[in-house]
Protein backbone atom coordinates (compact mmCIF):
# COMPACT_ATOMS: atom_id res chain seq x y z
CA UNK A 1 0.00 0.00 0.00
CA UNK A 2 1.16 3.10 -0.91
CA UNK A 3 1.91 6.02 1.81
CA UNK A 4 -0.18 8.57 2.14
CA UNK A 5 1.05 12.66 1.56
CA UNK A 6 0.48 15.02 3.83
CA UNK A 7 -2.58 16.58 1.55
CA UNK A 8 -4.16 13.25 1.44
CA UNK A 9 -3.55 13.07 5.30
CA UNK A 10 -5.19 16.17 5.56
CA UNK A 11 -7.79 15.28 3.55
CA UNK A 12 -9.25 12.46 5.22
CA UNK A 13 -8.46 14.24 8.61
CA UNK A 14 -10.99 17.07 7.38
CA UNK A 15 -13.37 14.56 5.93
CA UNK A 16 -13.19 12.51 9.48
CA UNK A 17 -13.77 16.13 11.40
CA UNK A 18 -16.83 16.49 9.23
CA UNK A 19 -18.14 13.31 9.63
CA UNK A 20 -17.42 13.93 13.41
CA UNK A 21 -19.58 17.45 13.37
CA UNK A 22 -22.61 15.99 11.50
CA UNK A 23 -23.19 12.87 13.77
CA UNK A 24 -23.13 15.86 17.29
CA UNK A 25 -25.48 17.56 14.63
CA UNK A 26 -27.33 14.80 14.15
CA UNK A 27 -27.36 13.68 17.87
CA UNK A 28 -29.03 17.29 18.82
CA UNK A 29 -31.62 17.37 16.27
CA UNK A 30 -32.60 13.58 15.98
CA UNK A 31 -34.98 14.73 13.00
CA UNK A 32 -33.72 17.62 11.26
CA UNK A 33 -35.92 19.48 8.55
CA UNK A 34 -36.34 17.55 5.05
CA UNK A 35 -36.11 21.52 3.21
CA UNK A 36 -32.21 21.17 4.80
CA UNK A 37 -31.80 17.66 3.83
CA UNK A 38 -32.74 18.22 0.49
CA UNK A 39 -31.16 21.51 -0.42
CA UNK A 40 -27.61 21.39 0.86
CA UNK A 41 -26.08 24.86 1.58
CA UNK A 42 -23.28 25.65 -1.04
CA UNK A 43 -20.32 26.68 -0.14
CA UNK A 44 -18.79 29.55 -1.85
CA UNK A 45 -16.83 32.89 -1.48
CA UNK A 46 -20.35 35.52 -2.08
CA UNK A 47 -22.63 33.07 0.23
CA UNK A 48 -24.83 35.63 1.98
CA UNK A 49 -25.29 34.97 5.45
CA UNK A 50 -28.70 33.02 6.43
CA UNK A 51 -28.15 34.70 10.26
CA UNK A 52 -27.90 37.96 8.64
CA UNK A 53 -30.95 37.60 6.88
CA UNK A 54 -32.63 36.45 9.14
CA UNK A 55 -31.86 38.93 11.70
CA UNK A 56 -33.20 41.58 9.77
CA UNK A 57 -36.39 39.96 8.38
CA UNK A 58 -37.47 39.40 12.05
CA UNK A 59 -36.93 42.89 12.38
CA UNK A 60 -34.78 42.42 15.38
CA UNK A 61 -31.48 44.82 15.56
CA UNK A 62 -28.75 43.62 13.14
CA UNK A 63 -26.61 42.68 15.90
CA UNK A 64 -24.98 39.56 14.85
CA UNK A 65 -24.31 41.32 11.25
CA UNK A 66 -22.16 43.56 13.35
CA UNK A 67 -20.20 40.64 15.20
CA UNK A 68 -19.61 38.19 12.51
CA UNK A 69 -17.34 40.51 10.73
CA UNK A 70 -15.16 40.74 14.04
CA UNK A 71 -15.47 36.91 13.73
CA UNK A 72 -14.26 37.12 10.17
CA UNK A 73 -11.53 39.45 10.57
CA UNK A 74 -8.71 36.95 11.30
CA UNK A 75 -10.63 33.67 9.47
CA UNK A 76 -7.92 34.17 6.16
CA UNK A 77 -5.16 34.49 7.99
CA UNK A 78 -6.34 31.01 9.86
CA UNK A 79 -7.25 29.37 6.54
CA UNK A 80 -3.59 30.41 5.13
CA UNK A 81 -2.25 28.50 8.32
CA UNK A 82 -4.41 26.20 7.62
CA UNK A 83 -3.64 25.79 3.77
CA UNK A 84 0.50 25.90 5.17
CA UNK A 85 0.38 23.27 7.19
CA UNK A 86 -1.32 20.87 4.25
CA UNK A 87 1.66 21.86 1.87
CA UNK A 88 4.09 19.20 1.27
CA UNK A 89 7.47 21.15 1.76
CA UNK A 90 11.08 19.56 0.06
CA UNK A 91 13.54 18.33 2.70
CA UNK A 92 17.24 20.16 3.23
CA UNK A 93 18.59 17.50 0.90
CA UNK A 94 16.07 17.89 -1.92
CA UNK A 95 16.64 21.53 -1.53
CA UNK A 96 20.46 21.66 -1.59
CA UNK A 97 20.37 18.73 -4.59
CA UNK A 98 17.73 21.21 -6.72
CA UNK A 99 20.52 24.76 -5.49
CA UNK A 100 23.16 22.58 -6.56
CA UNK A 101 21.24 21.82 -10.30
CA UNK A 102 20.62 25.62 -10.79
CA UNK A 103 23.74 26.59 -9.82
CA UNK A 104 25.97 24.30 -12.35
CA UNK A 105 23.07 24.90 -15.25
CA UNK A 106 23.76 28.94 -14.52
CA UNK A 107 27.80 27.82 -15.00
CA UNK A 108 26.89 26.33 -18.16
CA UNK A 109 25.15 28.42 -19.77
CA UNK A 110 27.27 31.54 -18.41
CA UNK A 111 30.43 29.96 -20.27
CA UNK A 112 28.19 28.78 -23.22
CA UNK A 113 26.93 32.06 -24.08
CA UNK A 114 30.71 33.75 -23.41
CA UNK A 115 32.37 31.30 -25.70
CA UNK A 116 29.76 31.63 -28.21
CA UNK A 117 30.07 35.51 -27.86
CA UNK A 118 33.70 35.29 -27.99
CA UNK A 119 34.76 32.83 -29.86
CA UNK A 120 31.84 33.03 -32.77
CA UNK A 121 29.39 35.86 -32.84
CA UNK A 122 32.58 39.01 -32.63
CA UNK A 123 34.55 37.42 -34.78
CA UNK A 124 31.77 37.15 -37.35
CA UNK A 125 30.31 40.72 -36.87
CA UNK A 126 33.73 42.04 -37.12
CA UNK A 127 34.43 39.87 -40.44
CA UNK A 128 31.00 41.24 -41.65
CA UNK A 129 30.94 44.93 -41.11
CA UNK A 130 34.75 45.24 -41.64
CA UNK A 131 35.63 46.98 -38.78
CA UNK A 132 39.64 46.31 -37.67
CA UNK A 133 40.16 45.39 -33.81
CA UNK A 134 43.68 46.46 -33.84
Amino acid sequence: MAKKSKTQKAKASAARQQRKVERELEAANPQPAKAEEAAPEKKGLFKKSSDASASSDSGKPAKKAEEKPKKKRFQFLRDVKAEMKRVTWPTRTDVLRWSGVVVVALLFFGIFVAILDNAIITPLLVLISGISLG
